[in-house]
């Protein structure tokens, strides 16, 4: 019989996991943000997936056993959130895409056997309405391209179930080598038509980082599933804004307004509740 205090250990440590994996995708973000600046978006997401597809043959050898369905999922995801942002305020295709954890929520159950009761539905609800707070969604400004934006919500949700299963048999190595590998092969046939040859060693460096922080960041994510289940961990995703505001003040001079640090203060108390509950109610074999 599985030890009660040994399961809410592993889901803390999960949690953990997440958050620091939300932390690499912050500074990714940011560092995204910086290079846009000198070259094709294609470009730097060339950079990061080739970077990220290198990254575990230096510490191990992924060939194993594929996971292709997985890694076009994450694909998916990516590229349909560029397609939407190409129509979409960044603000608007933010708020569309962190309704990822609903999705999770909503699909952990059937397809996992990890249902959600009214509790953590709750907690989820109100960190979505801080993201609301933050982006301010004006009526009757709904786009058609805010379907993609929903698209890639629903790719990263299932991308995060996918994850949940094979940690329960592959490698973490394996499964972060394949979440890469597929991205890197679709882009480097398009990468010669979009090519800007960058001459600036702090973009150069930049463009090599931002593999490695993506690469770090998603086998935390893989990590993190391997310990607790993923409706538990999606919440957790909405503190990348209170991480992506810190690092905008402090990269590109962004100041938030009342209404950025009112949001970001509910996001943070939804999550410290998350964390609450997980204290006191134990396991119970469903999520409160």
């Amino acid at each position: 019989m599985p030890d009660p205090s040994h399961e809410r250990a592993s889901r803390f440590t999960g949690i953990a996991l997440m958050c620091g994996a939300v932390a690499c995708f912050a500074l990714l973000d940011t560092t995204a943000k910086y290079l846009n600046l000198y070259m094709s978006t294609l470009e730097v997401a060339w950079a990061r997936y080739t970077g990220a597809f290198l990254f575990p043959f230096i510490v191990s050898n992924p060939w194993t056993r594929p996971g292709l369905i997985r890694s076009l999922l994450l694909l998916g995801s990516t590229l349909l959130n560029f397609a939407a942002l190409r129509y979409l305020q960044l603000d608007q295709a933010i708020a569309v895409v962190f309704s990822t954890p609903f999705f999770v929520a909503a699909l952990s159950g059937p397809l996992l056997g990890e249902w959600v009761r009214w509790r953590r539905w709750t907690a989820i609800a109100v960190g979505f309405v801080g993201v609301l707070v933050v982006t301010r969604p004006e009526p009757g400004t709904f786009q058609p391209a805010a379907l993609l934006s929903l698209s890639a919500a629903l790719c990263y949700a299932l991308y995060s179930i996918s994850t949940r299963v094979l940690a329960r048999t592959d490698a973490n190595d394996t499964i972060l080598f394949y979440s890469n590998v597929v991205g890197a092969a679709v882009l480097l046939p398009i990468v010669p038509f979009v090519w800007t040859t960058p001459t600036d060693p702090l973009v150069i460096a930049l463009m090599v980082v931002s593999g490695a922080i993506g690469s770090f960041g998603h086998y935390l994510l893989i990590a993190a599933h391997r310990l607790a289940p993923a409706a538990v961990l999606s919440p957790f995703i909405y503190t990348e804004l209170l991480l992506v505001t810190i690092t905008g003040f402090l990269v590109f001079g962004d100041v938030p307004n009342r209404w950025t640090l009112a949001g970001v203060a509910v996001v943070v108390l939804s999550g410290l509740y998350l964390l609450y509950r997980e204290r006191v109610a134990g396991v119970k074999g469903t999520l409160d």
